[in-house]
């Protein structure tokens, strides 16, 4: 027994206890070492980390003005829950074995959501630079997937979703070297390997699986839910939807749009995981680092991320700038003013290697990913059909995910002024698979800006524009500061509950349904 720390919901600390304990139940064994391959577990049954009432996760949430928001967003707690950490194997970049770990969720309870055959969420989390992310430990204020866990936890077991979440390669306790960050193969077979691991575990642990499958992730999970959901309907696995969220599926587009003067927040931290992962899946993204980076990070920015050292001290240090990507007079600039935060001392990228990527740009265009003059103007239905020559640009277009058309009814979920992930990546996902034959009833694509919308995300909508105003209104400082304010939220904090929602409802439609 245990009481479990305090979890940070929205930087607001919120104390919540609970029973906790060892193996609960069957006691621990080992494997076979005959079961060593992919989806293999490491260890089981999975430790038990948490054990949750209906009751107590009620009274932490209705604890604080953000907590009762985030209910009245995904809804009052239906079920108790337990969380569990599964060590499964899997692969790296380079098809080298590697192990992961996982979070696993198990709802139960009197409610008849929460007991009985439960679907299964299998959740992607998320960017981050922090090497020891672990969705099985959210309950620890200190865990930096404390935010993410608590959402996924309230949006999904506790309202009766058995849920696997994937910490990934790269992460956690994995003895791999670097993370397989945008690398769709890689990431995809990932997380079919800690489903498969999970499902091992179902029966020594209470999970009632119903057979149906739900995937879904947030951000760069937007991504590898959709490799997840290609992964499995190439190999003829069972899926009954998927909601990628904020995804940066059009992965070639909104690298072609940084170089050409639309750098997206957080760019000095997507590029390095960008540059190594796919440097080490095919080896031609550079020869050396400096071919990239300006001298004083190029040494060692191959290994330095994800990292255990928090990313703002790597800031501090001066192994990243915060948002120079590229010299303040940089050719291509700015294509927008307000992008020239981007640019300027001190930068991360070297006007040389941009320079090359410009060249590239202008002699292999990609039809698909031309910028467009205005956002109803972006040819969505056009194919890549371009062959870069720059290998970041090569790594690029293989590993967009506009190179196939999902059988299985699809949501996809964001914000048109998004300035961390381009919504134009969505669009153009979702013209990709509209003009390859997919129905407007299996391919559904929510804009949270899109007010003047009616339909069964209407209160996503409304709600996601009251909590943009709420911050706006709580803001000190001049307009700029306020607007400042959303910008930095908008992303991370503000989109996510409301997107997470909608991904929600339209799972129980399409679990309602015949389709």
């Amino acid at each position: 027994m245990k009481r479990l720390t305090a979890i940070a919901l929205a930087g607001t600390v919120l104390m919540l206890s609970g029973c906790g304990g060892g193996g609960g139940g069957g006691g621990f064994f080992l494997p076979s070492t005959s079961d060593s391959g992919r989806g293999s577990l490491v260890s089981s049954p999975p430790v038990q980390t948490a054990k949750l009432s209906t009751a107590d996760f009620t009274a932490v949430l209705n604890s604080t003005a953000q907590g009762k928001s985030l209910i009245q967003v995904v809804g009052t707690p239906k079920c108790d829950f337990e969380v569990r950490y599964l060590e499964y194997r899997t692969i790296g970049g380079q098809g080298e074995a590697t192990n992961a770990t996982a979070a696993v969720m198990v709802p139960s309870g009197s409610d008849p959501s929460c007991s009985g055959p439960r679907p299964v969420v299998l959740y992607a989390h998320g960017t981050t630079a922090a090497r020891n992310y672990n969705l099985a430990q959210w309950t620890d204020q200190t865990q930096p997937a404390s935010f993410e866990g608590l959402l996924i936890a309230t949006t999904f077991a506790a309202q009766g979703y058995i849920v696997v979440a994937p910490n990934y390669a790269g992460y956690d306790k994995s003895t791999l070297s670097y993370h397989p960050y945008l690398n769709g193969d890689q990431q995809g077979k990932d997380m079919v390997d800690a489903l498969t691991a999970a499902r091992k575990t179902f029966s020594s642990i209470a999970a009632a699986d119903s057979g149906k499958l739900l995937i879904t992730g947030y951000s760069q999970g937007g991504y590898v839910a959709m490799a997840a959901h290609r992964e499995m309907q190439a190999t003829g696995q069972a899926v009954t939807a998927s909601a990628p969220l904020s995804a940066p599926s059009a992965i070639s587009l909104l690298t072609d749009y940084n170089f050409s003067g639309w750098p997206a927040l957080g760019s000095t931290l997507f590029v390095p995981l960008l540059s190594t992962s796919w440097q080490k899946q095919f080896g031609n993204v550079y020869t050396a680092t400096g071919d990239i980076y300006e001298a004083q990070y190029a040494n060692g920015i191959d290994t330095l991320l994800p990292s255990n050292t928090p990313i703002n001290t790597l800031y501090a240090q001066g192994k990243l700038p915060p948002l120079a990507l590229y010299p303040a007079n940089a050719v291509p600039g700015p294509i927008d003013p307000s992008l020239s935060i981007f640019y300027g001392a001190n930068n991360l990228v070297r006007q040389s290697y941009l320079t090359q990527a410009a060249n590239d740009l202008q002699a292999n265009p990609c039809p698909g990913n031309a910028l467009p003059a205005t956002a109803s103007s972006l040819n969505t239905s056009a194919p890549l059909n371009c062959s870069p020559m720059l290998g970041f640009r090569k790594a690029a277009v293989a590993n967009d995910l506009r190179n196939w058309l999902p059988t299985r009814p699809m949501l996809l979920c964001g914000g048109a002024n998004d300035p961390t992930v381009n919504f134009l990546s969505t669009r153009a996902t979702a013209g990709y698979f509209t003009a390859r034959g997919m129905s407007s009833i299996a391919l559904t694509v929510v804009d949270l800006e899109d007010s003047s919308r009616s339909d069964a995300f209407s209160s996503a909508r409304a709600g996601f524009a009251t909590a943009k105003t709420n911050l706006l209104n709580s803001t000190p400082g001049t307009p700029a500061d306020k607007a400042s304010a959303v910008t930095q939220a908008y992303h991370g904090t503000l989109v996510p509950p409301f997107c997470l929602a909608s991904a929600r409802g339209f799972f129980q439609t399409v679990l309602a349904s015949s389709l």
